[in-house]
């Protein structure tokens, strides 16, 4: 499992995402600041 670094498109808060598979495409995270829901894949901030 990898832990990615989010940027929230709308209040621009980084948060955790942890996905359970390497499989990006279609994911939505919501946000835990804003409660904007974007997708995973176009907004990672950074991998960890």
């Amino acid at each position: 499992m990898r832990i990615f670094l989010l940027r929230c498109p709308k209040c621009k808060n980084t948060m955790k995402y942890g996905g359970r598979d390497s499989i990006l495409t279609g994911k939505r995270k919501v946000c835990v600041y804003c409660g904007r829901s974007f997708l995973v894949r176009k907004h990672i901030a950074q991998e960890g």
